[in-house]
């Protein structure tokens, strides 16, 4: 799929922003979590303001992937002090890679994952770091593949749950 287009988020886009947020961790999370804390968690972590705020942070940024002008998934990157963990000058995380189910293994969350790669080489930062679901099988092994190994786990929660995430880090 080479009509893959990466574009930067801005406030503008912020209808888009929760409307993707929302079908993507639902459509991935549903079926393993119950119907009150995927509720919570959509209106509380995926509301316009939280992602306003976001968006606002300048160690934050975001790009959407779209594919004849369908936004069909993106990328979340922090810097600094807008990390979940580690924070600090000397790398950069991921936080999301979001791919809308019709897209998986068409190249687009490969593309995403390059673009922050490009980023963290212009910030010449070390390494590049991030936190996914040990459950998530796809994804622990796409980053795998990349060259990702795990280096500690951090708990997430959701609603009442508490999952366990397994944080990756690779070294530039």
């Amino acid at each position: 799929m080479n009509n893959i287009l990466i574009k930067r988020v801005s406030l503008n886009d912020i209808a888009q922003l929760q409307k993707i947020s929302r079908q993507f961790f639902f459509d991935t999370f549903s079926a393993t979590n119950t119907e009150e804390n995927m509720k919570k968690y959509l209106e509380e972590e995926l509301s316009v303001e939280k992602l306003t705020a976001e968006l606002n942070n300048k160690d934050s940024e975001f790009y959407f992937a779209t594919v004849d002008d369908k936004i069909v998934g993106y990328l979340k990157v922090n810097t600094g002090q807008a990390q979940t963990e580690l924070k600090g000058d000397s790398g950069l995380e991921i936080e999301r890679i979001y791919v809308l189910k019709d897209y998986h293994g068409k190249g687009v969350g490969q593309m995403l994952y390059e673009h922050a790669l490009q980023i963290a080489r212009q910030m010449q930062v070390d390494y590049v770091w991030l936190g996914v679901w040990e459950e998530n099988r796809r994804a622990v092994n796409f980053y795998k593949k990349n060259g990702f190994v795990e280096f500690d786990k951090h708990i997430f929660r959701l609603g009442d749950d508490e999952q366990t995430d397994l944080m990756m880090k690779l070294l530039l």
